[in-house]
């Protein structure tokens, strides 16, 4: 319908429209008129004094849309003129020409991919159903372990960890000055188990802090020759690079003299001559390679320029003139002689026996050079500390016979009567030579040595009374002693005692000393190692813990059973369940303390 200017522009359409374009007058004209046209409304603006409706206004009412549909008649049924239905033309019912019902998707947003408009599938299960377990059982911080970024130093030894059941960081989080002075003054002489666990703790493979670790390195050389180790001295100085500094190259070349291996180390001398600790391990260096105009050199140079001692001189001289001093007196012995001057002297035929000196001169005699007595009585002396295997010291007992009597000829008689007696399986004869030969190795402290090479035998021999009872003491010695203790010959208290610690479970009601309730205590329920020892344990420092352990063990020993109580419980603590048990069992059956 037509538009007068002023009127306003109506919100709902009429009940018909008509059936020509929408369009504005040609000349300007008033009234504008609205014309269907390609299934849409275009608007164009008109001039003159009135404005054309805009035909998007009209798309954007719905109720115009429906107003169309609704009332709006096909143009062939209208009259041309008029514009109004022609009459018998159908007419639009009452509750079609009603607003039609809103639809429900008409509210939903249009999309232009049409699995978009796809509702997602129910899974049917409850949204607020949590279907993992529960990551933490409180809501407390979590401990946060701080560890500075440093550079690892490699780790060193001679046995995995695999092997001893220790870890590679051993040493982390200590001092390396304070790890040295432990290892230095650990007692071990007096308790093979003792024994066992420091050369455990010298070669297991471990890492040493990463400051000190040189510190560290030196002192596990220094106490394995302290112990009469030169041999795992000398692969634990090559492992780790015996020329990085001179103080490692010192004690390489002191344990290749030792062991009769200088060749090699002589040999890098020659290329490194800078890693010398004095003009004396040239000379001698260069005369071994064959080089005997440079060790001339040298010497002349030492002397002249005053390097080397008197003393030095001399015997570096018989060294390389042996010619010149085949009538001369023998030079005098030194009280401390190193293992270049001990090699010298050797070299000129004035060997120096090697008893009164320290533990690692004695590897030299087990060389084929020495004599029997003396291989024999360096081997009691390796074997008291455990730097030796049995095996070994049963090899040069058992190679001949006795040549006099007293002394060690008499040990090696009755470990051999005692062997031949073995062999022929005779209870009789077992039950006569054991004692004789138990004597033997309680007077070389070689007991537990004895132990380890006999106990298995032991048990499949019939013994009766005190042979028995003593054969049975021999196996709590060895590695067997848990299966020997369910063996018990005799129901005494003393027995049944010794053998609720061989299976870790003491029987206080029969420990009669205050030593064996010192040692009772440690294995009962509840036992817990010392405060102190507990916070390296906390810190990490399970290296430094286990040394410290070791020393109270040895204040134990002596006396301090509130020190041997707190040893044993740490050792059980950290997993040293066989050391601590083998421990207390040499503490009450071998008569050292």
């Amino acid at each position: 319908m037509p538009i007068e200017p002023g009127q306003p522009v109506p919100t709902q359409a009429p009940a018909a429209l008509p059936a020509s374009s929408l369009s504005c007058p040609p000349d300007g004209g008033p009234a504008p008129h609205l014309t269907p046209r390609s299934g849409g409304f275009r608007a164009r603006f008109c001039t003159g004094v009135s404005l054309c409706v805009l035909a998007s206004a009209l798309m954007a009412a719905p109720t115009l849309a429906r107003a169309e549909t609704a009332t709006v008649a096909p143009a062939e049924n209208r009259d041309q003129k008029t514009g109004q239905p022609q009459p018998g033309s159908p007419q639009a019912s009452p509750e079609q020409a009603s607003p039609a019902k809103p639809n429900a998707r008409s509210s939903n947003p249009l999309s232009a991919i049409d699995w978009l408009a796809t509702p997602a599938p129910d899974p049917g299960l409850p949204g607020t159903v949590l279907l993992e377990p529960p990551v933490t059982g409180s809501a407390s911080l979590p401990e946060v372990t701080v560890t500075p970024l440093t550079s690892l130093t490699p780790p060193i030894g001679l046995v995995s960890p695999a092997s001893t059941g220790l870890p590679v960081d051993l040493w982390r989080g200590s001092d390396a000055q304070v790890l040295a002075r432990l290892l230095h003054a650990i007692p071990v002489e007096r308790s093979p188990a003792m024994q066992s666990l420091m050369f455990t703790l010298l070669l297991s493979e471990t890492r040493a802090p990463a400051e000190g670790a040189e510190t560290l390195l030196l002192a596990r050389l220094d106490r394995l020759m302290d112990l009469g180790a030169p041999d795992p001295a000398q692969a634990l100085a090559e492992q780790a690079g015996p020329t990085k500094t001179k103080a490692r190259f010192r004690r390489w070349l002191n344990a290749t003299l030792l062991t009769g291996d200088e060749q090699i180390a002589c040999s890098t001398l020659q290329r490194q001559p800078h890693l010398a600790p004095d003009y004396g391990a040239r000379i001698f260096c260069a005369a071994r390679l064959g080089d005997w105009q440079t060790a001339a050199l040298l010497w002349e140079a030492a002397q002249a320029l005053e390097l080397l001692s008197k003393a030095q001189l001399d015997l570096l001289d018989r060294f390389l003139n042996p010619d010149f001093y085949e009538d001369a007196a023998p030079l005098p012995a030194p009280k401390h002689p190193d293992p270049l001057t001990f090699r010298l002297f050797e070299t000129i035929g004035e060997r120096r026996p090697t008893a009164t000196l320290p533990r690692a001169f004695a590897a030299a005699d087990l060389r084929d050079i020495a004599g029997w007595k003396a291989q024999l009585e360096a081997a009691e002396r390796l074997t008291r500390i455990g730097a030796l295997n049995p095996n070994h010291l049963l090899g040069l007992y058992s190679e001949r016979s006795p040549a006099a009597s007293g002394g060690v000829w008499d040990r090696v008689a009755a470990l051999q009567r005692f062997e031949t007696a073995l062999q022929t399986g005779s209870s009789e004869a077992v039950a006569k030579t054991l004692p004789t030969a138990w004597r033997a190795m309680q007077t070389a402290r070689i007991e537990t040595a004895f132990a380890d090479l006999f106990a298995d035998q032991l048990a499949r021999i019939p013994l009766e009374g005190d042979a028995a009872e003593l054969a049975w003491r021999i196996r709590l010695l060895a590695p067997t002693y848990e299966t020997a203790s369910h063996e018990a010959p005799s129901g005494s208290d003393q027995a049944a005692f010794w053998a609720s610690i061989a299976q870790g479970v003491p029987d206080m009601a029969r420990a009669r000393t205050g030593r064996d309730q010192a040692i009772a205590a440690a294995f009962a329920d509840g036992s817990e190692p010392p405060a102190e020892l507990q916070a390296l344990l906390k810190d990490g420092q399970l290296g430094e813990a286990i040394l410290r352990a070791m020393i109270l063990f040895g204040r134990g020993a002596d006396g301090n059973l509130g020190d041997l109580t707190d040893a044993l419980s740490m050792f059980r603590a950290v997993g040293l369940e066989d050391t601590a048990r083998r421990a207390a069992l040499q503490l009450m059956l071998l008569e050292r303390h």
